[in-house]
């Protein structure tokens, strides 16, 4: 979206903080010493996610600027949410095995809350700014091809001839 997170910069962020995560439950460590890691993984996630949803549905100016084909960016969110759905069991199991069913349930409730501010703070404005471009692209296009057509026009009835003049 248009000053876009990509889908692969988003994937590289969850996969590093995975690996963080990762690391940290085998050495032992408490899930609250992972915060940050959990954090920046369930942002891009959630990244990942508004890009899909985006990609199924995209504007106007998405189809006329976007460097990639709209199936292009729907197979890599495709491929990205695959690769995160893995992490995601993973992460699920480390969870519940090592701090129960409980703890899960929590972090889902804060994954849910992060979605919810990112979606205010983030994405919300990316959509907005959006729809600006759009419509100065619109307003813009529309001027010129009324200009073009009133210029096509004024030399069509002979206005710079002098018409009005009589012989």
């Amino acid at each position: 979206m248009f000053d876009p997170i990509s889908i692969t910069a988003s994937l590289s962020v969850a996969s590093t903080a995975f690996q963080g995560i990762k690391k940290a439950f085998m050495a032992g460590r408490e899930l609250e010493a992972m915060s940050q890691d959990l954090s920046r993984w369930m942002g891009a996630v959630s990244d990942i996610d508004n890009a899909h949803k985006s990609a199924k549905n995209p504007s106007l100016f998405r189809k006329v600027i976007s460097g990639k084909t709209i199936e292009q960016e729907a197979i890599e969110a495709f491929s990205a949410k695959t690769q995160l759905e893995q992490q995601r069991n993973d992460l699920r199991t480390f969870i519940q095995y090592s701090h129960g069913q409980s703890k899960w349930d929590e972090l889902l409730r804060m994954e849910a809350d992060i979605r919810k501010r990112r979606q205010k703070e983030v994405y919300d404005k990316q959509k907005f700014k959006e729809k600006v471009i759009t419509i100065v692209a619109l307003v813009i296009v529309l001027s010129v091809g009324i200009g073009l057509l009133g210029l096509f026009v004024y030399s069509l009835m002979g206005l710079d001839r002098g018409w009005w003049l009589s012989d």
